[in-house]
């Protein structure tokens, strides 16, 4: 593919406005600076920046993110940090967050631009489960597996929730696996049997794993199986 024509797939940039980067020095492939529109570029293993940001190839982007704590999932946030002000690529502000984790909750997120891939993750439908590894104030009963397997009403929430998996890990530790997201869910399932949530992580999204050589508040590219396990 041209150079010209790749840029300007991968960009909001017409393809006047690519050349006018080229003649500026904007644009570097392979470490080497690049004027030539007509250039060929390989899609898959050439890398190419434009303004100092990594250009991927045209298509739809799916990425795994760590999230640390006191960012927010959101576009836009007056107060915290966005999840995609982490994302280090052009127009990260329009990408789609695939549900939700609380400000105060670390894990993994799935972001995309692919808003009917985005439907699949976070629609209860689907039933795409949500691993989350939970530490609570208070030592966890046995008693509660059977609630959250049963589903349970919530405080100012007349409908019972889904039926939740719970593996009791430690005296007051634990694992949730969620087919839903209602909000401040594992926090207020926790909440209705009186205990209350110290400290939650998002492992696993369907049978997405958070990579573990992600650091808090890194990112990486979904591979191609990670993207169809999504169904």
């Amino acid at each position: 593919m041209r150079l010209d024509k790749y840029l300007s797939q991968s960009t909001d940039f017409s393809r006047k406005e690519v050349r006018r980067y080229l003649k500026l020095g904007e644009v570097t492939l392979n470490g080497e600076e690049v004027r030539d529109p007509a250039m060929h570029v390989d899609e898959i293993n050439d890398e190419i920046y434009l303004s100092g940001y990594p250009i991927e190839a045209p298509g739809e982007k799916y990425l795994m993110l760590n999230k640390p704590l006191g960012c927010v999932c959101a576009n836009h946030d007056g107060t915290h940090p966005t999840v995609l002000s982490l994302i280090d690529l052009p127009r990260a502000n329009e990408l789609i967050i695939c549900g939700r984790l609380d400000v105060d909750t670390t894990g993994l997120v799935l972001i995309t631009t692919d808003g009917q891939w985005a439907h699949k993750v976070t629609s209860p439908k689907h039933k795409t489960g949500k691993l989350y590894e939970v530490v609570t104030a208070d030592p966890i009963p046995e008693s509660a597996v059977d609630k959250f397997a049963n589903g349970m009403k919530l405080i100012n929430d007349n409908i019972k929730t889904k039926p939740a998996e719970l593996h009791i890990t430690a005296e007051n530790e634990a694992e949730v696996i969620l087919t839903e997201g209602r909000y401040h869910q594992v926090k207020r399932m926790f909440g209705a049997i009186g205990n209350k949530v110290e400290e939650l992580h998002r492992t696993r999204i369907g049978n997405i794993h958070l990579d573990e050589e992600l650091e808090l508040g890194e990112y990486r590219f979904l591979t191609p199986e990670e993207i169809d396990s999504i169904q």
